[in-house]
């Protein structure tokens, strides 16, 4: 799982700079809403033959980070 966070990517032309699954227009959250419907592994890559099980994998870890922060910081409106 070396460096399996690196296929999130957060781009402001890519789903308004929503997380996404290597840049393209599959956000974490949507993969998220998967899997807590019940969606198995095997079903969301049977679904969506562009994901691959290591996208799976980086988007749990990457909101398993998200939910261990130890402060918020808000962020300025542009």
């Amino acid at each position: 799982m070396k460096n399996i966070i690196e296929r999130i990517t957060i781009n402001s032309e890519v789903s308004h700079g929503k997380p996404s699954i290597r840049n393209m227009r599959f956000t974490v959250a949507q993969l998220l809403e998967l899997l807590a419907a019940g969606m198995t592994h095997e079903e969301i890559l049977e679904d969506y033959p562009y994901l691959e099980q290591e996208d799976i994998y980086a988007c749990l870890l990457f909101a398993a980070r998200m939910a261990n922060t130890k402060s918020i910081i808000p962020l300025a409106a542009a």
